[in-house]
């Protein structure tokens, strides 16, 4: 933890200068929390290894709403029209997603998530929470307590960032 506090920015002034909602919440400090407990997080062993840009497409499908058109799964993914076809191709080949036409567009093709897709993600939860059970278990009660106080607040904001809210 003492890496996260060398890696927090140090400002006079906590939150936002301008006063506005944020000015509670020192935001860059937060953001370097953030980003390097996520340095971390990603890097825990897994049972199934598999590339980043798979397991993002299996989330989107699983918790951003499945099914999903191509052109979709290119925008959030961030990744071009060629390569989000072959990456599908390539889940369907797996058993990890199927491709059916669209009932409301016979030209365009939905991406579902089958069963399969959805317990890649749920293994590689368990293998995380295995792996972070012990090191949670090391926290002050009152450590452990903040965590479980901020999850609203972070699924909350999480919600936001993925336009639900």
């Amino acid at each position: 933890m003492d890496d996260m506090a060398n890696d927090a920015p140090h400002t006079a002034s906590h939150g936002d200068p301008t006063g506005g909602p944020a000015a509670d919440l020192d935001v860059e400090a937060f953001t370097a929390a953030i980003e390097n407990f996520n340095r971390f997080y990603i890097r825990l062993p897994v049972l199934e290894k598999l590339p980043f840009t798979t397991l993002s497409v299996l989330d989107t499908l699983a918790f951003g709403g499945s099914p999903r058109r191509l052109t979709e799964l290119t925008k959030t993914e961030q990744v071009s029209q060629p390569g989000i076809t072959q990456l599908v191709t390539r889940l369907e080949r797996d058993g990890l997603v199927e491709r059916r036409p669209d009932p409301s567009d016979g030209r365009a093709v939905l991406v579902h998530i089958t069963e399969a897709g959805r317990e890649v993600g749920r293994s590689r939860r368990a293998d995380r929470s295995r792996h972070l059970r012990p090191l949670i278990e090391r926290l002050t009660p009152e450590q452990r307590r903040a965590i479980t106080d901020a999850l609203p607040a972070l699924t909350r904001l999480a919600e936001l960032g993925r336009g639900q809210g």
